[in-house]
């Protein structure tokens, strides 16, 4: 697949399992979890951390990661080997580092995209009652997960594709 033809692939690059695959690469790799797959039950009532990377290059959009406070803490401990009881700089800094793993092998799945497409900084934003929206996007895929006794959401949004 080419550059020029990453719009006319569409349904390549918007493949729901690549980002199945990476979430479970990320947290098998990096948590030492195995997570899976489950619907979702629509939003989070409790207190919420999100962490937005965006795409820029030949699509642009963003990797949105979305978890509870429970579950990004065990995320945290996971990922840095240490112990939090609240929503710190570190564990924000993890959730954040999670989502731009979580962009990074979603892009890596094409290799035009992983070649043509940079990431930003991770944006963390905590609270609750809140919603992120693109205007008609070309494509998003919204996925759950479980691991161990808790879950996330990871959403990828491409709102232009070259």
């Amino acid at each position: 697949m080419t550059t020029q033809s990453l719009r006319e692939n569409l349904q390549t690059v918007a493949d729901p399992m690549h980002l199945q695959s990476s979430a479970e690469e990320v947290f098998g790799t990096m948590l030492g979890v195995r997570c899976e797959m489950v619907p979702c039950a629509g939003s989070m009532v409790a207190e919420t951390i999100t962490s937005v990377v965006g795409f820029g290059g030949i699509l642009t959009g963003a990797c949105v990661f979305r978890c509870n406070e429970a579950a990004a803490l065990v995320i945290a401990a996971r990922l840095t080997g240490m112990s939090f009881t609240e929503l710190d700089d570190t564990v924000k800094d993890a959730i954040g580092e999670i989502c731009n793993m979580l962009a990074g092998a979603w892009k890596g799945k094409v290799p035009d995209l992983s070649a043509n497409c940079g990431l930003s900084i991770p944006a963390v934003i905590t609270g609750s009652n809140y919603n992120i929206h693109v205007q008609a996007p070309q494509f998003r895929l919204d996925q759950c997960y479980r691991f161990e006794t808790t879950g996330f959401e990871v959403t990828i949004i491409c709102d232009g594709l070259q």
